[in-house]
């Protein structure tokens, strides 16, 4: 059987944010395995900017799974734990993305990888440079820790639990 690894973004920014990721997180084996954590980040919203800070984010984990089995799997743990359609960028009490998938491209209708908006979001540049500094991006050849000097981190910062 052979073993990918992938990089997952959490986020939330309804309801027990905290709650939400670790429920995702633990929803994820057997078929997802975690490695590495990054730190849980508060961060303001990007996108639609009239809703409340997200909490994010980023998993390393090990798979069997295929891109699409994967991104199937996380969508029905998005299900489980009660995400409702909304609007683009809008609140969300959990979301679940694939940033890489091994070092490979890979593109559906319904999936892209490399994740597309990697390279401007601070949001997922600042927890995966925690963990993945040196990973090289496959399709812009750049390093985490290059991209993520690239971006404005203003108001990102760690979540201690006492930042509600």
């Amino acid at each position: 059987m052979l073993i990918h690894t992938v990089f997952i973004a959490l986020g939330s920014n309804i309801g027990d944010r905290m709650k939400a990721l670790k429920q995702a997180s633990d929803l994820l084996p057997p078929d997802i395995i975690p490695v590495s954590f990054s730190m849980v980040y508060e961060t303001p919203p990007w996108g639609y900017e009239d809703q409340s800070p997200f909490l994010n984010q980023v998993i390393k984990a090990r798979t069997h799974l295929s891109p699409c089995e994967v991104l199937k799997r996380l969508k029905e743990i998005e299900r489980e734990l009660g995400r409702q359609p909304i609007f683009r960028y809008g609140p969300r009490l959990i979301d679940l993305d694939i940033l890489f998938f091994d070092e490979t491209e890979y593109k559906t209708e319904e999936l892209t990888i490399p994740h597309p908006e990697i390279a401007n979001r601070a949001f997922v540049l600042v927890p995966l440079m925690e963990i993945a500094p040196n990973y090289i991006h496959p399709v812009t050849q750049k390093m985490i820790v290059d991209m993520a000097a690239q971006v404005d981190i203003t108001g990102i910062i760690e979540f201690r639990g006492d930042n509600e």
